[in-house]
């Protein structure tokens, strides 16, 4: 128990995070967390853009490394038997949408990580119409 605590005790936001996304995805179906993925994508570059901004290159860095996570992610379970074209471009999106952050991750312009991060809008906005 004690361990438990520590854990709290050390980053509560944290581990309020890893809480609520344990929650959002725990009976969710496959589109759900593809949707996830995006939310949680543009939300870390727009925590990369204001840490870049504020000149944070711990946040900076804590961001980019988790959009770039999860777009490769997001490439790595595309099904290309079933999503042919649709999966190979969408793969091809992906990887270049991370060499930008990449690429931004090494600048003071927080404007590539917005940029990207309107790019997956508009990418999550198509997805989230597919599911109605």
């Amino acid at each position: 128990m004690a361990r438990y605590a520590t854990a709290l005790a050390g980053d509560p936001a944290a581990t309020y995070r890893q809480i609520d996304l344990a929650s959002r995805t725990g009976g969710a179906d496959a589109h759900a967390l593809v949707d996830l993925l995006y939310v949680e994508a543009i939300r870390a570059l727009s925590g990369a853009a204001w840490a870049t901004e504020q000149g944070n290159y711990r946040i900076k860095s804590e961001r980019v490394t988790r959009a770039t996570a999860i777009l490769f992610a997001l490439e790595n379970n595309l099904d290309f038997e079933r999503g042919g074209d649709v999966s190979r471009t969408l793969a091809t999106l992906y990887r270049g949408l991370r060499a930008q952050v990449i690429d931004a991750s090494i600048g003071q312009n927080p404007a590539p990580f917005r940029a990207v991060a309107q790019d997956l809008k508009e990418i999550a906005d198509a997805w989230a119409s597919l599911k109605h």
